[in-house]
C-alpha cells in the first residue's frame, strides 16, 4: 500500500522557518521524481518545488526561490522541505507528491501518481 505522510507544517509568524517532512512507503521511492505543491483557500493547487529521482535536478517555482529548498533522503524514503523567511502569501496546504518514474514536466500535478494528505502551513503576518 502506498503512502505519503507528511508532517511539520503548523502555525509561524512571518519571517520564521519551518521544515515540512514526507515520509513514503509502498513504492520505489529512489526511483522516484519528488515534489511539493501547495493549495491556498479559493486558489488552485500551485508547484512548489521538485526534485529528481537521483536528486541531481531540482526545480521552485520563482515566489520561493531563495527562501525554499527541497531535499531527499533515499536510504530513510523521505523528502523535506526546509521553508526560510516565511510569507503571510505561503499560507496553504502543503501535499508532496510522487512520481512512479522520471517525469517529463516536474512543475505539472498530473505528472505524479502518489499524493500525502496534506499539512497546513499557516503564517501570520
Amino acid at each position: 500500500q502506498v503512502q505519503l505522510v507528511e508532517s511539520g507544517g503548523g502555525l509561524v509568524e512571518a519571517g520564521g522557518s519551518l521544515r515540512l517532512s514526507c515520509a513514503a512507503s509502498g513504492f520505489t521511492f529512489s526511483k522516484s521524481t519528488l515534489a511539493w505543491f501547495r493549495q491556498a483557500p479559493g486558489k488552485e493547487r500551485e508547484f512548489v518545488t521538485g526534485i529528481t529521482w537521483i536528486g541531481a535536478d531540482v526545480y521552485y517555482a520563482d515566489s520561493v526561490k531563495g527562501r525554499f529548498a527541497i531535499t531527499r533522503d533515499n536510504a530513510k524514503n523521505t523528502v523535506y522541505l526546509d521553508m526560510n523567511n516565511l510569507k503571510p502569501e505561503d499560507t496553504a496546504v502543503y501535499y508532496c507528491a510522487a512520481s512512479r518514474g522520471s517525469c517529463s514536466g516536474v512543475g505539472y500535478y498530473y505528472e505524479y501518481d502518489y499524493w500525502g494528505q496534506g499539512t497546513q502551513v499557516t503564517v501570520s503576518s
